[in-house]
């Protein structure tokens, strides 16, 4: 896998001061795409052992919340054995940080093809980019078809609940 840039401090791409990976990669190409850099999967560099170390210490940093993985398209196949895999140790190593991610797939798509992505994440952001439906005002996601899902929830209940705010946020970070 590679990688477009990470983001030691983010608070637009989630809830809290966030560290943000870009993951190189996609085929979808959405129309005003906000990241169109990201789509070349040769771009950007190697997501290697010493990144991933590197990206964990700056998730385990006390003031950090959580990590927010997007792109590009963290979840076409090229990419989901390494985000899998990122996942697994970011839940290992990082306790009590919330996971967000970015996907173009909806969740019910994503079901289908890994449901163990989905065991690892906290909130997803499901949908693709559809300029026609863009909203400025929208918090967290670029147009109005895109949800925010709060995934545990979800799993739990085993049907689609829509992310309210707060859950897995800890106010004392702020």
């Amino acid at each position: 896998m590679r990688f477009a840039q990470i983001r030691k401090t983010d608070i637009a791409n989630g809830e809290g001061i966030r560290v943000s990976l870009y993951v190189q990669g996609c085929h979808r190409h959405c129309p005003n795409c906000f990241n169109p850099e990201t789509w070349d999967f040769n771009g950007g560099e190697v997501f290697d052992d010493e990144i991933e170390n590197i990206l964990i210490e700056l998730i385990n940093q006390p003031h950090i919340v959580g990590l927010t993985i997007l792109g590009g398209e963290p979840l076409e196949p090229e990419n989901r054995k390494d985000i899998s895999n990122l996942l697994k140790k970011v839940k290992q190593h990082c306790q009590n940080k919330t996971i967000w991610l970015y996907s173009s797939y909806l969740y019910e798509e994503i079901e289908e093809f890994d449901e163990e992505i989905l065991s690892y994440i906290d909130i997803l952001v499901d949908g693709p980019f559809i300029d026609e439906l863009k909203d400025r005002k929208l918090r967290f996601r670029g147009s109005s078809n895109q949800r925010i899902i709060d995934v545990q929830l979800t799993l739990k209940k085993q049907e689609i609940i829509l992310y309210s705010g707060s859950r897995y946020y800890n106010k004392e970070l702020m």
